[in-house]
């Protein structure tokens, strides 16, 4: 007991010199930290709308047929015996036509109506529709023209597809002078043509045969 008190005193006197009755080791104290959380790391993901992932979509395609235009036929073919096929037109709408042409002309002497010179001119209507005509009234003009001949028109009933008539039609004239002459064409369907000529030529011995004349006949091809 006696030696215990001594070495206590010596313990507390050794301590008073810093204050410390236990003195802290040579490092300092690391300060108490609250644990952190790890933070959460998230990786982004497409999103794929209308597609499984067990089975993929496999995207069709239907044909859609395009519309054609429809061309009517123009003709129409029937077969024949021998293999050829006949073609029969469609269009079957009336459309008349008419072809004039002046022959020529020459001069005479109208004693039997009472007058001087007159000038004859000899024309060829020609029918080049697909429909006969009618009622045709062929007249003759001149320039110089005098009294009315009575044969300055001429009437012809009626002109078949593909035929043609010359007739000879008459004006009265100045004598001896150029005389230029138009010929006028009208039908039932009315005018058809005026054709002139500034001169009508001497057509001489050429003149058509006064037989043949006002008759329709065939054309040539």
């Amino acid at each position: 007991m006696k030696k215990t008190i001594p070495a206590l005193l010596l313990m507390l006197t050794l301590a008073s010199c810093n204050g410390w009755v236990i003195q802290p080791g040579p490092n300092p104290p690391t300060p108490f930290l609250p644990p952190t959380n790890t933070p959460s790391i998230f990786t982004a993901t497409p999103v794929v709308i209308g597609v499984s992932s067990s089975t993929p979509q496999i995207a069709t395609s239907t044909p859609i047929a395009t519309a054609t235009s429809f061309v009517p036929p123009t003709s129409t073919s029937t077969a024949t015996n021998a293999g050829a096929p006949t073609f029969t037109p469609t269009n079957s709408t009336p459309t008349p036509s008419i072809l004039v042409e002046v022959l020529g002309c020459n001069t005479s002497i109208d004693v039997t109506h009472g007058m001087g010179e007159v000038t004859n001119a000899f024309v060829t209507l020609k029918n080049t529709g697909n429909v006969a005509l009618t009622n045709l009234r062929a007249t003759l003009n001149a320039l110089d023209e005098g009294r009315e001949h009575p044969d300055k028109t001429v009437e012809v009933t009626s002109l078949l597809v593909g035929y043609e008539v010359t007739l000879k039609l008459t004006v009265d004239s100045t004598y001896q002078e150029e005389t230029p002459i138009q010929v006028e064409v009208t039908g039932d369907g009315g005018l058809f043509q005026r054709t002139g000529a500034a001169s009508c030529r001497d057509i001489g011995l050429l003149a058509p045969d006064p037989d043949g004349l006002y008759t329709p006949v065939p054309g040539n091809p």
